[in-house]
Order: C-alpha cells, then structure tokens, then sequence
C-alpha cells in the first residue's frame, strides 16, 4: 500500500529537521523546518519541508501565517483541515507560553519593560487595542485590562471607565498602551489627545498616568520620552 504523504523518515537526513533538532535543539532550525516539524507529513509529491517552505511562501513569512485563518490556510495546496488548525494550535500556544514565562509580580522601570510586557499581545491584532496596566506603589503590575478595541478616539476611550478600574485594583499609578495594526508605532493628535485627557483626570483623583506606549511592529514609541507627558 502506497502511503499517501511523505513523512519526516522517508526524506533524506539533511532535510529531516526533527533529527536536527534533537541533536543540536530548536534554534538551529529555519522557520519551514520548525513548521515541517509541526506539521509531520507532506504530500505525495513533497516532504514536510519542502510542503512547510510553500506555505511560508504563500503566507509572505511568518507574520503572515500568524495573520492566516483557517480557510485561508486550506486553500493551500496539501494544507487540510487537520494541518491548518494544527498550524493555528501551534501559534496559539506559542502566544500563551510567551505570556505564561513573564514573572508574576512585574516591576515596570522603563518603557522597554512595558515593551516586553506587551508586544506579543498587541503586535499582530487587526484592530487597535486600548490596554491599561495597573501598578502599586512600588510600580509592580497588579493587572492589565483591555479597555476598548477599535479606532482609538475619545468616544471609545473614557477616563471614566479607565479609573473606575485603576480604584477597583487600589492602583498607585496606570501604564497606558495601544497597538497600531499598521506597525508604525508614531502618535496620532488622537493618541495625544486621548493621553492628556486621562493625565488630567488622574491628576484630580490621584491617581498618575506614568506613560503611554504604543506597539508597532517590532517598536514602540513612549509618550513620556517624546515629551508629550
């Protein structure tokens, strides 16, 4: 019986990333041979890897395939059901772990560590997310909250709500940030403005807005160190 796809073991052992990454680990794979990897089997006419290069091909590299649904991905040659949603369990999971490995009690000391907070959460959303993060005295996170998604202007962005939500957490002081799907992280006079708004609100209930950062792709800006606050 003809088996109805090429595996892993039935390709020659330079293109056999699983063996490569047993011996040498993960970080010496190419993005497709992590993907072959993920993926298991190819096609009749193609290994893993070679099936995994197409498919970055098709989906313009990683951002793309991270970007991709479901029906998008079945419309690639050798690409199933079953393979597209192992590909979105992959990306999936890949999200939660980087969320999962930040400490539990976060110290924010400078933008980058809100960066770092943040980026993998914001990066590759379609839509601008409005996010507050809530800290104490001692300027540790004691939360995060999406407060509004969508075109960020002062009809879906309130001080109201935002401070309802800073004194439910017994909040110190609030770290404002935002995506901008474009990936360029440069202000709006609406994120000016939206800023200024919530700085003079803090002031009156006490509460200080320390920075706000806006995510592009790979960068960020900070209001603060633009001088905007």
């Amino acid at each position: 019986m003809v088996s109805s796809s090429v595996t892993l073991r039935n390709v020659p052992s330079e293109d056999r990333p699983r063996e490569r990454m047993l011996q040498f680990g993960p970080q010496v794979l190419s993005n497709a041979e992590l993907l072959a990897v993920l993926l298991r089997t190819g096609t009749l006419a193609e290994s893993a890897v070679h099936l995994a290069e197409r498919v970055l091909i098709d989906c313009e590299g990683i951002r793309g395939l991270v970007d991709a649904s479901i029906d998008q991905l079945t419309q690639i040659r050798g690409i199933g059901t079953a393979k597209a949603l192992q590909i979105q369990e992959g990306i999936e999971l890949g999200r939660r772990i980087a969320r999962s490995t930040l400490p539990e009690t976060m110290v924010i000391r400078s933008p980058r560590d809100v960066a770092d907070l943040m980026t993998e959460d914001l990066r590759y959303l379609h839509k601008e997310h409005f996010v507050c993060l809530f800290l104490n005295t001692k300027n540790q996170v004691l939360a995060k909250e999406t407060m509004s998604i969508g075109s960020l202007n002062a009809s879906i962005v309130h001080p109201r709500e935002v401070f309802r939500a800073a004194i439910k957490r017994s909040s110190a002081s609030i770290i404002c940030v935002h995506n901008h799907p474009s990936g360029n992280p440069t202000p709006s006079l609406d994120d000016i403005d939206i800023t200024q708004r919530l700085i003079e609100a803090g002031a009156i209930i006490g509460i200080d807005v320390l920075d706000h950062i806006i995510i592009g792709d790979k960068a960020y800006v900070s209001l603060k160190e633009q001088g905007y606050m």
